[in-house]
């Protein structure tokens, strides 16, 4: 007796068009397309997670950078400055602080450069 694959076909079929609904022409109505859509844009949301992390660190790279000119440091020199003081916040926070609390900042740059 041979498996007829109906029912389960029709419901994968369906699942499928649900997850492309929104996507333009035959993307969200033909079965093929719709899978390869749906492949791509799988590929596409993996390598946006990634670079998600490297947009968010060149962003608090620049913020700092930014606070720190006024002091008279670069970005590269402010970095070692606090390696060579063992200070370990990290760029996110750093960036933080010089954004919500310039003052708080403007203290651990003196600091840093005694």
């Amino acid at each position: 007796m041979r498996v007829k694959t109906g029912i389960a076909r029709h419901q994968k079929h369906k699942k499928l068009l649900s997850m492309v609904k929104g996507y333009r022409m035959s993307r969200n109505r033909l079965i093929r397309k719709a899978h390869e859509a749906v492949l791509h844009a799988g590929e596409y949301a993996f390598a946006g997670r990634k670079d998600r992390k490297r947009d968010f660190r060149s962003l608090w790279i620049t913020r700092i950078n930014a606070a720190v000119r006024p002091h008279g440091l670069s970005y590269s020199l402010f970095i070692k400055a606090l390696k060579d003081k063992n200070v370990e916040i990290d760029r996110k926070i750093l960036s933080q602080i010089a954004v919500e609390h310039p003052e708080v900042f403007e203290n651990i740059v003196t600091q840093i450069k005694k």
